[in-house]
């Protein structure tokens, strides 16, 4: 990325954490290193249907896109119409939608996705009551095919965290596998990406 690009994206970046620092859950957009370790999770074969959770400015998108296959599917939702527009003018290739995760199936319904390969969550969830991370890992686990992967980044400085707590139990409730899968000490703050599979 171009350095012209990448300030671009910080200063989108900051000025939705201005706006709306209740949807924001990280003092900078997410590192190169996060991305690439998140991404290694999404098939590179075949022609799998991948879905972003709050994609924010993007930074996770490239590093998945580039492991799909021609034919492949990225989806990606996004909650915030700035950022909506941002990610409309800088990758015309990802397919965004404007809308609220709380209702995935409907939007996936509209967008004509039956099931998904894999669910990428960018979404700020400690900064977000135990009930509404809950309502959120359950529509996901719902639009999951039966081998299908939910991968999410937490950050180490928030692990002591009530609401981290009660995220990390959300995800044992929802999932039968729950693996943290590497921590990136290469982000500010460092970051924990967790895969997990087979929604109960």
């Amino acid at each position: 990325m171009s350095k012209r690009k990448k300030l671009r994206e910080y200063w989108t970046f900051l000025n939705s954490a201005a706006r709306q620092p209740a949807t924001v859950g990280a003092v900078l957009p997410t590192s190169r290193y996060v991305a690439e370790a998140v991404a290694a999770v999404v098939p590179s074969s075949g022609t799998p249907t991948v879905l972003e959770l709050g994609p924010g400015t993007g930074a996770l998108s490239g590093p998945i896109q580039r492991r799909l296959s021609e034919g492949a599917r990225h989806l990606a939702v996004e909650i915030d119409p700035k950022m909506v527009r941002f990610l409309e003018r800088t990758k015309p290739w990802l397919e965004v939608i404007e809308g609220d995760a709380t209702h995935l199936r409907k939007i996936l319904d509209a967008a004509g996705v039956d099931k998904v390969d894999a669910v990428i969550s960018s979404i700020p969830w400690t900064l977000l009551p135990p009930e509404k991370q809950r309502e959120l890992l359950h529509e996901a686990a719902s639009v999951m095919s039966a081998d299908g992967v939910f991968t999410t980044v937490t950050y180490l400085t928030t692990l002591w965290r009530p609401p981290t707590k009660a995220f990390i139990d959300a995800l044992h409730d929802t999932f039968d596998e729950v693996m943290p899968r590497s921590t990136v000490w290469r982000n500010v703050p460092p970051a924990r990406v967790y895969a997990c599979r087979r929604p109960k």
